[in-house]
């Protein structure tokens, strides 16, 4: 069964907890419950990986290479913006990559507006709150299956 790798990041564990205007009342393990639930239907295994620590999500994105991952959806939250050392090992590998943002980052402060990750993801979904991990999932299964 292939893979699905999803992975979160800085203080998106306190999804449920952190500014419900923007990102609404889910948490992180219900997100991840849905994630799973809809590989499940899609024939995919999906795991889901959070960490606070640039360092970790590095290791965990080489670690993705090494395992022969199909795909990985990355929010990295406010690493999106800045980390060029997360850009630099997402651009090792040659799966497909989507990045999803629960908020609209273009509706919202300037420096939300770009993302370093751009010329190493497929594309990028944002604004759609929970829904835009499963739109990351549906388009990961679409580019995985070369549609």
């Amino acid at each position: 069964m292939k893979k699905i790798l999803v992975l979160n990041g800085i203080n998106l564990n306190m999804f449920g907890k952190r500014d419900p205007a923007q990102y609404g009342t889910i948490t992180l393990a219900q997100i991840d419950e849905q994630v799973v639930s809809l590989g499940k239907e899609l024939g995919y295994e999906v795991e889901c990986f959070q960490t606070n620590s640039e360092g970790e999500m590095a290791s965990r994105i080489h670690k993705a290479h090494e395992d022969g991952i199909a795909a990985v959806i990355i929010n990295a939250g406010a690493w999106t913006h800045y980390s060029y050392g997360i850009a630099d090992a997402l651009a090792i590998l040659k799966v497909p990559v989507i990045e999803v943002h629960m908020s609209h980052v273009h509706a919202r402060e300037e420096f939300r507006h770009h993302s370093v990750f751009s010329n190493v993801v497929k594309g990028q979904i944002t604004g759609f709150g929970a829904n835009s991990y499963r739109l990351g999932l549906l388009a990961a299964d679409d580019l995985i299956k070369g549609e």
